[in-house]
């Protein structure tokens, strides 16, 4: 009895983020509220199915995340994305390039990325970067990234072209890289050494 109890506050503690992200990608707070109760319920329904090989909230996004996709994918709704941008794409990705092809700046050198991802506060952290992105851009990696759609599945979805697509990967990419580098990976990264 003590260890349902324990599993149903650890999966109470749980709702708020698994909520969050379910909101992100249904745009619905219902449906998504719906997705969360049917993914914790699973996990309550039977409980010896969680094998503790990976922790219980990798256990229970996992799940959470089969709900979401089921919903995408059966829900009729139409969800358009603006295009209210001041650049072009062709703007965004001349700024992002050189004329030889190399991007313009490198990214920072992580360091052994298996090791960071297994600290808990690095997913806090990725989280708050998610949410600095715009909503539609932090949508459109969360589908890619996390849910594991492909591109034309997200195009469908969210009545978009392949190239808007990828465009807005890219953003968030480049969005998510720069906060991680300076809220996350900067803190791990020893100083430059100054020139005498």
């Amino acid at each position: 009895m003590t260890s349902a109890l324990s599993l149903h506050h650890e999966l109470e503690n749980m709702r708020p983020a698994l909520l969050r992200f379910a909101i992100l990608q249904l745009r619905n707070d219902t449906l998504a509220e719906d997705v969360v109760q049917e993914a914790l319920i699973a996990v309550l329904e039977k409980p010896d199915s969680f094998a503790g090989q990976s922790s219980l909230r990798t256990y229970v996004t996992g799940i959470l995340k089969h709900k979401i996709i089921d919903a995408l994918r059966s829900s009729a709704r139409e969800c358009r994305i603006e295009t209210g941008d001041d650049q072009s794409e062709a703007d965004v990705i001349d700024a992002l390039f050189r004329p030889d092809g190399h991007t313009v700046n490198m990214p920072r050198d992580w360091g052994d990325p298996d090791a960071e991802l297994e600290q808990k506060d690095f997913f806090r952290v990725l989280e708050v970067c998610l949410e600095k992105l715009p909503a539609r851009t932090a949508r459109i990696f969360m589908m890619r990234e996390w849910l594991e759609l492909d591109t034309g599945e997200i195009c469908k979805e969210l009545d978009i072209s392949a190239t808007n697509a990828w465009v807005m990967l890219y953003r968030a990419r480049v969005q998510l890289r720069e906060c991680l580098d300076l809220n996350w990976f900067g803190k791990h990264i020893p100083p430059s050494p100054r020139r005498p």
